[in-house]
């Protein structure tokens, strides 16, 4: 059947790479990759490999955000990870690559290279260059508050419709730090990815070699057998979370770098998380809490410019391997990078002391929560509890303006298995910056957020609605409180009230009984635990 497909005898005796591409119309993050998928395949031929390409499938948070279709979002992560294992595994491929663009493909394919554990590298499809409204840079999360700005009348229907149309450019991941920036750094970051990886824009002529290199370096990892449990080691994992606290990235990632973890029996906690943030400074004025994007950063040397100023304060393992065979610190002293410059700031001067993400706990959060606190004062928040099962009754309270300062918003049944799929709230966090209460109303949230958010939002809280956590618990009116330094988040009730309630408490019953959803709805674990399906 080989010969059939145009190979021969010669050919079968070569090594056998399988790259899997995410090409797909369905989102700009990856409507470009056949480009780079074709040109992996140049630089695998060229060091005498035979490449097979596939595909497997991607959801766009974006364009699914506020709507139902969001819930299938952090699902595709698993489908994605299953699907490129099988074809790996069942095709019997010596070596993998991976090419990918939207937000679960990162992780999806971190996934399956852990778990295959074959010769592997990954290659992220690049952002998108920032779209320009009346002359000033706008990116997609511009839209979304721009949505409540304009349900405040602070905005026409005009200029939101204007914005709309010229805020996404062309070709690329979100260009800010969200969450498909945040985990191609990441992936960098780990060394499963070529130096420059994560900042070079989709557009830039530079990915086309770069993607000519993969191929030719996954060769290399096959002639010198070197693996993905070679490179993904604990201290990798803590550079990475390092390097994501630093620039305020997504709570995003600690779902999937939990996940990935998992994949190669590395125990990596929210504990892990929050040690690391407390002693790492928060030096990137990236948006969504800052000025710029990431094709701004690529300008100066990309994340090698953050690694650099990182690796002289002694805060990575610069002896961490990578796929070039180089370790970290020997990768980033090879590149060049501007220091003067307005995107990174220095060590000893950060926008905060302390990184961008945090851990709590209390009695609404017995197994944690996770809050990004990149870019705003911690602060201490306390007030009624407004409750909502489910966002789009939040969406609508949010828009009709009946939520005041001071209130502090609970979406529940959200979770992994409550939702099913944990999806994300960019639509009701937007809408709140976008009418001014950024600042004055928190959320609480069983649920995620997409990385564009920013602002007093606790997601991710454990355990879940579905399966009686104290979120479920919570009535209309309580007192919350949400103690940001004191990494503390409570309900003023005792432990008997609390008790009383969970006595009474019953289970909703499943938003869908058949098909994808309910099948995960089922082999979801915690959000703590990384919501994994095994």
């Amino acid at each position: 059947m080989l010969m059939a497909m145009g190979l021969t005898q010669d050919d079968i005796k070569k090594p056998f790479v399988a790259i899997a591409n995410l090409a797909s119309d369905v989102t700009p993050c990856n409507v470009h990759l056949d480009r780079f998928a074709q040109a992996a395949k140049e630089g695998v031929r060229a060091e005498d490999g035979v490449p097979f390409e596939f595909g497997t499938i991607t959801v766009s948070d974006g364009i699914s955000m506020g709507t139902e279709g969001m819930k299938t979002s952090l699902v595709s992560r698993e489908v994605i990870a299953d699907s490129i294992e099988l074809v790996t595994f069942g095709e019997r491929m010596d070596g993998l690559i991976t090419i990918a663009g939207c937000d679960k493909n990162m992780p999806g394919c971190m996934m399956a290279m852990a778990r295959l554990n074959v010769p592997s590298i990954f290659m992220y499809g690049g952002s998108i260059m920032p779209g320009q409204f009346q002359g000033k840079d706008v990116n997609i999360q511009d839209v979304f508050e721009a949505v409540g700005a304009y349900a405040k009348g602070d905005m026409s229907l005009e200029d939101l419709t204007a914005l709309e149309c010229v805020a996404c450019p062309g070709e690329g991941s979100c260009a800010g730090l969200f969450t498909a920036n945040t985990m191609s750094t990441s992936i960098e970051v780990l060394g499963m990815s070529l130096p420059g990886d994560a900042s070079i824009p989709a557009i830039d002529p530079r990915k086309l070699g770069e993607a000519r290199d993969v191929g030719r370096t996954l060769m290399r990892l096959l002639e010198e057998d070197v693996r993905p449990r070679d490179i993904l080691t604990k201290q990798a994992f803590e550079n990475a979370i390092t390097v994501a606290v630093s620039m305020g990235g997504s709570t995003n990632s600690v779902l999937h770098l939990i996940a990935i973890a998992r994949e190669v029996d590395i125990q990596l906690t929210l504990d892990d998380f929050d040690r690391i943030s407390r002693n790492t400074p928060y030096i990137a004025d990236m948006k969504p809490a800052g000025r710029y994007v990431m094709s701004d950063l690529s300008r100066y040397g990309g994340i090698a410019l953050v690694m650099k100023r990182l690796l002289n304060a002694g805060l990575l393992h610069g002896d961490a391997m990578t796929v070039t065979g180089k370790t970290l610190r020997e990768n980033v002293e090879s590149m060049e990078t501007t220091e003067d410059q307005p995107v990174i700031y220095q060590v000893d001067a950060p926008r905060s002391p302390t990184g961008g993400l945090a851990i709590l706990r209390g009695n609404i959060a017995p197994d944690g929560a996770v809050i990004k606190v990149a870019g705003h004062q911690e602060r201490v928040f306390e007030g009624p509890a407004r409750v909502f099962d489910q966002e789009p009754a939040a969406f609508q309270a949010i828009q009709r303006g009946d939520i005041k300062a001071g209130d502090i918003v609970i979406i529940r049944y959200e979770g992994p298995k409550g939702g099913p799929g944990m999806q994300e709230m960019l639509s009701v966090t937007a809408a709140i910056v976008g009418q001014g209460l950024g600042e004055d109303v928190a959320l609480i949230t069983d649920g995620r957020f997409s990385g564009a958010s920013h602002g007093p939002m606790v997601g991710h809280v454990a355990p879940e609605a579905a399966v009686g956590g104290p979120i479920a618990l919570l009535q209309e009116g309580d007192i919350v409180t949400l103690d940001i330094p004191g990494r503390k988040l409570n309900v003023k009730l005792t432990d008997e009230e609390l008790a009383a309630r969970q006595s009474k408490w019953q289970p909703i019953p499943p938003n869908y009984t058949t098909g994808a959803l309910a099948k995960y709805a089922k082999l979801v674990s915690s959000a703590s635990q990384g919501a994994v399906t095994h």
